[in-house]
């Protein structure tokens, strides 16, 4: 590594500072890396449980989701990317009914009505943007 790189290096931890377990940075007082077992998991829908972690534009939700679970039809003004980790999760995207399995994704733009429900026990994960205020 470069002297140079190596004193950037230094200068930037400079800037950072750990609580507990969480990584906070000293010029903006926010919280840059936690570990996900730390943060409190909340039900929002029976069976679907989830941990969230919210940036400046984006939220990223981590759902536990029992088999039979279901999430009625919404829509909402984010766009929302879904990640399925593990199990098989049917999804209706504006009408349109898929099954959705282990790595699959899908964009689903503002607006646009959509539900699901938990064929087996999954592990999904979403993305948010504009940040969800009301999940804080």
């Amino acid at each position: 590594m470069h002297e140079e790189q190596i004193i950037k290096i230094d200068e930037m931890k400079k800037n950072f500072f750990i609580d507990n377990k969480f990584k906070f940075c000293n010029l903006t007082n926010k919280l840059l890396s936690m570990n996900l077992t730390e943060i409190q998991e909340k039900e929002f829908f029976p069976g679907l449980k989830g941990k969230l972690v919210h940036g400046d534009k984006i939220t990223w939700a981590f759902w536990d989701v029992e088999e039979g679970a279901e999430v009625p039809e919404h829509h909402h003004h984010h766009e929302q990317i879904m990640h399925v980790l593990k199990g098989e999760f049917e999804f209706i995207l504006n009408g349109n009914k898929m099954i959705c399995k282990n790595g699959d994704i899908v964009v689903i733009p503002s607006n646009i009505p959509h539900s699901g429900k938990a064929l087996t026990k999954c592990k999904l994960m979403d993305v948010f943007s504009p940040v969800r205020e009301e999940y804080k």
